[in-house]
């Protein structure tokens, strides 16, 4: 390989590293986004119902859900993010009880739920 050929490949990877390092630092820098969730405390918690389906089976798993909150704290809308089917639907049952504090706008939170039969 020519040493052309190594700096145009060497110029591509820093191009492409400071395009990801700018999309991904102004998808941080959206109002009311949080990936953990650290903007917006809750307020109370509903613990997810263990499906007795999932429990028979001795189904563990993880639950991944993308919340959006109103500006008021409720659980406006869901989405699922990953998890098995058989556990989603308790996890979701269970995050739209969540209450979260007010803020002056909606935020999103990611909220991971883990389904252990033996806990």
């Amino acid at each position: 390989m020519s040493f052309q050929t190594i700096s145009k490949r060497m110029r591509q990877l820093v191009l492409l590293a400071l395009m990801l390092t700018t999309l991904v630092g102004s998808f941080q820098a959206l109002p009311g986004y949080s990936q953990d969730g650290s903007d917006r405390k809750v307020k109370s918690k509903i613990a997810p119902v263990y499906p007795e389906i999932a429990r028979k089976m001795g189904l563990t798993g993880t639950v991944k859900i993308l919340v959006v909150v109103a500006p008021n704290g409720t659980v406006k809308e869901t989405k699922v993010i990953g998890g098995h089917p058989i556990l989603v639907n308790a996890a979701i049952d269970a995050v739209k009880k969540w209450r979260f504090e007010a803020a002056s706008s909606e935020s999103t939170v990611t909220k991971e739920f883990k389904f252990d039969p033996g806990s």
